[in-house]
């Protein structure tokens, strides 16, 4: 009898330090690994997103962790071996307990539920940022497996680099010329998705000077991985001093240089265009459901 109660012990132990191990390695991963993105955000949107993960996974830890203590317990107090515990098999049926296990849960949900709903339709990826600062406008084209960023009012355009100005809201209108794909910048706010004769909208800030790792969230084909770009947010006399010296490129956007661009390759260098087109990111969209539009000067 004594060597089944150690072995139940020696079992419930061992889960124990399991569980206690995989907690203490994640605590030293983000403390002392490398930088995870979502949970050390550098935008506005991005840490209002990462506070209501942390907001939905304490409440959920609320419940989970005495169910696992509870459940070391029960399982240890009422073994076969235990003939000291009491058999009382009308606590099934209990009025107090059944409140307890459905009626926490339920408030959680309730919760959780409300809490989503708001924050949901506050951080709305459709609506634009309150600032005092002018927002800086950038149309996102995805490729294959690259990005084109088009800036319309200062007239350049890039692959696979966006940069903008710190504390300064970046209204992103984002379509695809290639498959269905999804335009991410971790630190800065949540993905949206990029489809073909659709225009989406992200709305976005970074707190801070900083280069940003932004990739594609959804496999897009063969070059998936090397869909990365990086993202400056730099001091706004940098930025106007990085848009005069890329409007005077070599390299001009021109329709012809477009569709020479938009052909499958895959691990582009950045490359920066002085913008010879204006309506090119309406043209991209308007090809798809007006065929016979081949030319932006055609469109009205």
């Amino acid at each position: 009898m004594m060597h089944k109660k150690q072995h139940v012990f020696y079992i419930l132990f061992s889960l124990g330090i399991f569980l206690l191990i995989i907690l203490i390695m994640q605590f030293i991963e983000v403390a002392y690994g490398g930088r995870i993105a979502m949970l050390l955000p550098d935008g506005w949107v991005a840490f209002k997103e990462r506070n209501i993960l942390f907001f939905v996974q304490g409440l959920m830890l609320l419940i989970v962790i005495p169910v696992f203590i509870l459940t070391f317990i029960f399982a240890w107090k009422y073994r076969a071996g235990n003939i000291k515990a009491n058999y009382d098999p009308n606590w099934n049926d209990n009025p107090i307990a059944e409140c307890i296990w459905w009626g926490i849960p339920f408030l959680a949900v309730i919760i959780i539920s409300v809490v989503t709903w708001t924050e949901s339709h506050r951080l709305d990826p459709y609506k634009p940022l309150v600032s005092d600062k002018k927002p800086v406008n950038i149309q996102v084209v995805a490729l294959q497996w690259k990005w084109l960023f088009i800036y319309p009012e200062q007239n350049i355009a890039t692959v696979n680099f966006v940069q903008f100005p710190e504390n300064t809201p970046i209204n992103f209108e984002i379509t695809a010329d290639a498959p269905m794909n999804s335009f991410w910048i971790p630190e800065l706010g949540g993905q949206i998705y990029a489809m073909p004769k659709m225009r989406t909208q992200l709305h976005l800030i970074a707190d801070q000077i900083g280069e940003f790792r932004g990739s594609s969230a959804n496999l897009s084909g063969k070059g998936f991985a090397g869909m990365h770009f990086t993202a400056k947010a730099s001091s706004e006399e940098d930025f106007h001093r990085w848009v005069a010296s890329s409007t005077q490129s070599s390299n001009v956007l021109t329709i012809d240089e477009y569709e020479r661009l938009a052909k499958p390759s895959e691990n582009n260098p950045v490359e920066i265009f002085s913008l010879k087109e204006a309506k090119l990111f309406d043209y991209i969209i308007m090809k798809y459901m007006m065929p016979q539009m081949t030319r932006p000067e055609t469109m009205k």
